[in-house]
């Protein structure tokens, strides 16, 4: 493995230097999008598809073309991932690197239940030495040419340890409940698997907001009542127990901007980050905030842990029955005797990953209903039409705007940056006389 680390090592110098030459900006609306354009004011004669084309037109054809080219390199990336990590995952078996690593644990403590402690700290660091390249590509240099990112090279692979540290804990923790769980039942385990994983996932949902988003960014109280009241007024009218807003410090390892409301009971914030609270306007935060309060009242968190719920058990027999056929016809090479065997990992791994990437437009699809669904609740909890079409020009600076039926979705989680404003101005179109009294005494039929 030092060999590999020097290699990566030299790689990365290679790359910093390259990425000092190529990095570029991102390309900005050159029109002040707060400004409603004229086919978007409100008037007897108000068409929602003009006023769409209107505000898509705030987009030069350089962000747009910038755009285009950020998001379908992501489609290609989906694929590269995916063979990337199968990749990974069959080095670790046919080398019988995996087995060495479950040796190596078995050495080093005699309580079987420990063992996998100890191998999943062995895999994690092995799997992101030899996943670095890619990573580094994906997450450093593409976004930096892109005009995204804000990190210099040190602050960042700071976040990739603080990573690498919080996956060896969680990663860790679970080898040790699941295997623990194959052993005690052997012929059940993917049922009770699939309820531990639920269990875990719940549990990381819940302490997100308040344990790990601070390990990465510095949450504080947002004070500004220009920004705070509109929200707050908006929580409360929705029944979301809050009477705080928190802001993260984001800008200081990207350009996008974002908000959330996340976590249970004592746990539950309304976050946004410094990019939104810099760069979007009154309209726009209010209407990216009623978004987000449109996940949490319309409980789209325990609804998608019910569906993932489906796809989790699914997923466990799958590969209740794909192990047993897989190491009854590799295992003898692989060195590993059964799915109690530590060294099983990559194969779950690499199983996984093949229904995960079969999966990509289900999954896709399930999130973007529910992007929709808050999309509409937060229209008319804010009644900021034009706030979310500003809201998807700079979302615009990343997601291609005007994909066809079948890109979006195959490869869309979240409603085009089109369908998107499309939507907001046919919500303004039934509601013109909330913009202008004059027009008419109750919304369009």
């Amino acid at each position: 493995m030092p060999g590999i680390s020097r290699k990566i090592f030299v790689w990365t110098l290679i790359a910093v230097g390259a990425l000092s030459a190529s990095a570029q900006p991102a390309v900005q609306p050159t029109v002040d999008i707060t400004k409603v354009p004229a086919a978007a004011q409100p008037s007897p004669q108000f068409d929602a598809d003009a006023a769409t084309e209107a505000y898509m037109d705030m987009m030069p054809p350089a962000a747009v073309a910038r755009s285009n080219a950020y998001f379908e390199g992501g489609y290609w990336l989906v694929l590269w991932d995916f063979l990337y990590g199968a990749a990974v995952c069959l080095i670790l078996l046919n080398l019988r690197w995996s087995a060495r690593m479950r040796d190596l644990a078995v050495r080093v403590t005699r309580f079987r239940w420990l063992q996998p402690l100890v191998y999943g700290v062995q895999y994690i660091l092995v799997a992101t030495v030899l996943g670095f390249p890619l990573e580094f590509y994906e997450s450093y240099v593409r976004e930096h040419k892109y005009g995204m990112a804000t990190q210099t090279f040190g602050p960042w692979m700071g976040d990739e340890f603080k990573s690498l540290l919080v996956s060896l804990v969680i990663a860790s923790l679970g080898m040790v409940i699941l295997f623990a769980i194959v052993r005690k039942f052997p012929k059940t385990w993917w049922v009770w698997g699939a309820m531990a994983t639920l269990g875990l996932m719940t549990i990381l949902i819940a302490i997100g907001p308040v344990f790990l988003q601070p390990i990465f960014n510095t949450p504080k109280k947002l004070e500004d009542p220009r920004i705070t009241t509109p929200i707050l007024r908006m929580a409360h009218a929705n029944g979301i127990p809050t009477n705080d807003v928190w802001q993260i410090d984001a800008s200081r390892q990207t350009t996008r901007m974002s908000a959330n409301v996340s976590g249970f009971g004592n746990t539950m914030r309304i976050t946004l980050n410094d990019n939104l609270i810099k760069r979007g306007s009154p309209e726009e935060i209010q209407a990216v905030m009623g978004h987000e309060m449109g996940h949490y009242v319309m409980n789209h968190i325990p609804k998608s842990l019910m569906f993932f719920l489906i796809l989790i058990v699914l997923s466990f027999a799958y590969l209740f029955f794909g192990l047993k056929w897989a190491l009854g016809r590799w295992g003898e090479r692989w060195q590993i005797s059964s799915v109690s065997d530590p060294a099983v990992v990559p194969l779950v791994v690499l199983m996984i990953s093949i229904l995960s990437f079969v999966l990509t437009p289900i999954n896709n699809t399930f999130v973007r209903v529910q992007e929709k669904e808050a999309d509409m609740f937060g229209l008319n909890a804010s009644r900021q039409p034009d706030g979310f079409a500003q809201a998807a020009i700079h979302l615009g600076e990343y997601r291609k705007m005007r994909p066809g039926q079948v890109e979006e979705f195959l490869f869309y989680d979240h409603p085009s940056g089109y369908n998107r404003i499309h939507s907001a101005m046919v919500w303004k179109s039934q509601n013109l006389e909330l913009f202008e009294p004059a027009l008419g005494a109750g919304p369009k039929q």
